[in-house]
């Protein structure tokens, strides 16, 4: 059970989140963000991603090393030493779920005492193989469905799933059409 004092709520602190929404409404800057990641062929189809900064505001702010493993599946001739992309993908979206839910939940008063997400996605690897270019390479759709325990009503729960969603930025990147730009360096 989440525990809730005058200040913090589900483990986030209220007066803190208040405070950098008004500072991010009165210095649009403070709330630019950079984000990067860096992803090396391992062998095979293994690959490892670091991630150790990011950008606030055009500073560059350096924190632990992260590491993300990558494979496929055995099926997909893989060793299955770790999750593929497109698992991660919904790995993302359900923590990116969980933070929203997390916050805003907390921003409404309200004491979540569970939440959890369970998401999936077809594919359909004719796509990703140029085997048919009538099949979209990646996911046809993704369901996630929410399941919460909290101290409100189905209407206030509601209201926080529906601006959740609206505010995600993984909902939004999955919805919305995002600029890619790649560029080829051969080294």
């Amino acid at each position: 059970m989440a525990t809730m004092d005058e200040s913090t709520v589900n483990g986030v602190d209220v007066t803190a989140l208040e405070g950098a929404i008004e500072a991010i409404s009165d210095d649009p800057d403070v709330g630019m963000f950079t984000f990067r990641a860096e992803t090396e062929w391992q062998d095979a189809l293994k690959s490892v991603t670091t991630i150790n900064e990011f950008d606030q505001s055009g500073e560059t702010v350096r924190t632990q090393d992260f590491t993300l493993q990558g494979d496929e599946p055995e099926q997909i001739l893989g060793e299955r030493t770790s999750p593929n992309a497109v698992e991660a993908l919904l790995g993302a979206l359900g923590s990116c779920l969980t933070v929203g839910y997390a916050a805003n939940a907390a921003a409404m008063g309200i004491e979540l005492d569970s939440l959890r997400f369970e998401m999936e996605g077809d594919v359909d690897l004719r796509g990703f193989l140029g085997i048919s270019e009538d099949v979209h390479p990646g996911y046809e759709a993704v369901t996630c469905t929410v399941y919460m325990d909290a101290d409100a009503s189905e209407k206030e729960l509601e209201q926080l799933r529906q601006h959740v969603e609206a505010t995600s930025p993984l909902v939004d990147v999955l919805t919305n059409e995002v600029a890619l730009e790649t560029h080829l360096v051969v080294e």
